[in-house]
């Protein structure tokens, strides 16, 4: 399946909506589009996989490389996600502790942009609740 990426903007946060497959040929194009709008000034990111149908580990090393050049620029970096089967995916790395993940887009533009990352934050970083079928 191809991935999709569109880019909007709602106030100070650059949206991306993601959707199909992010795997080991598709990543290379994700990786792309996060440069490009981290190079276009993008500072408060938000970026949309709800629409992800699979996410393997290149995808998930893109997402950690969007992270890490968005906490460099002293910017924000959060995904939305409500699939369980993607959210498992963030749970069984550990990833979920580093992310900022939402359910909705709305709930990302409401959380405050943490340029310290989410360790800092009193809850470890995410925002989802724990799974309960581990």
């Amino acid at each position: 399946m191809e991935l999709s990426l569109q880019t909007g903007t709602v106030a100070d946060r650059t949206i991306l909506r993601v959707s199909g497959e992010i795997d080991v040929y598709t990543a290379p194009k994700l990786r792309q589009r996060l440069v490009q709008l981290v190079e276009d000034g993008a500072r408060h990111l938000v970026v949309d996989l709800s629409g992800v149908e699979f996410l393997d580990s290149t995808g998930l090393g893109v997402l950690v490389g969007g992270l890490k050049r968005m906490r460099a620029l002293a910017g924000s970096f959060a995904l939305v996600c409500d699939q369980e089967r993607i959210l498992k995916i963030f749970r069984i790395t550990g990833l979920d502790r580093i992310f900022t993940i939402v359910p909705t887009e709305q709930a990302a533009l409401a959380v405050e942009p943490d340029p310290g990352g989410s360790e800092d934050r009193p809850d470890g970083g995410h925002a989802v609740p724990p799974a309960t079928d581990r």
